[in-house]
């Protein structure tokens, strides 16, 4: 299984970047951007790639203990940056990030105490991928824009653990499909 572990924001959050995204998309050159669906929308927190299937039992006790640990916190969509030189565009958070961070890190810490293989470690940097390109794009006018875009803020309350269905059919712009295969309250959450 193709696994990560991320925080989804709220369906009325999604809406709010979903406008912002509809004026990027408006921008000249948008057509060379291959942008990310509303159903696809979240903060990776680690990504774990394919996973043995006798792995998964232990890496969802450790995330459920991790979020037990790991109080509920405030965020919000804000900004924009790049990856890549415009390879990646995407949209960053505000409110609690040291929290956040937090969570990336158990997250991480869970799937290599499970015996799932992370690679180096990397400092975690909260990012929600609206558009990628296969060759460098020049997106300074889409992260201009982003600059000023800042959404409600919600309470973050769990840990969601997310299959990545990659595309099968071959079609030009098909989108993976990302199904919550488990989902632990945050500490305080409930």
């Amino acid at each position: 299984m193709r696994l990560f572990a991320a925080v989804l924001p709220p369906e009325d959050v999604t809406r709010e970047l979903a406008a912002e995204v509809a004026e990027l998309r408006g921008l000249p050159g948008a057509d060379r951007l291959r942008w990310t669906g509303r159903p696809g929308w979240h903060f990776t927190l680690a990504f774990y790639g394919e996973v043995d299937d006798d792995l998964v039992p232990d890496l969802s006790a450790r995330l459920e203990r991790a979020a037990h640990r790991t109080p509920s916190f405030p965020l919000a969509l804000s900004g924009g940056g790049q990856f890549g030189h415009g390879r990646a565009l995407w949209t960053g958070a505000e409110g609690d990030l040291a929290t956040l961070r937090l969570l990336a890190d158990r997250s991480e810490a869970a799937a290599r105490k499970a015996g799932v293989p992370m690679g180096e470690h990397r400092r975690y940097k909260a990012h929600l991928t609206v558009a990628r390109s296969r060759s460098a794009v020049d997106v300074r006018p889409y992260v201009a824009t982003l600059a000023e875009f800042t959404s409600r803020t919600w309470t973050v309350a769990e840990l969601a653990l997310v299959r990545s269905n990659l595309p099968k059919s071959g079609v030009a712009g098909e989108q993976p499909r990302y199904e919550a295969v488990a989902r632990w309250p945050l500490g305080g959450a409930g």
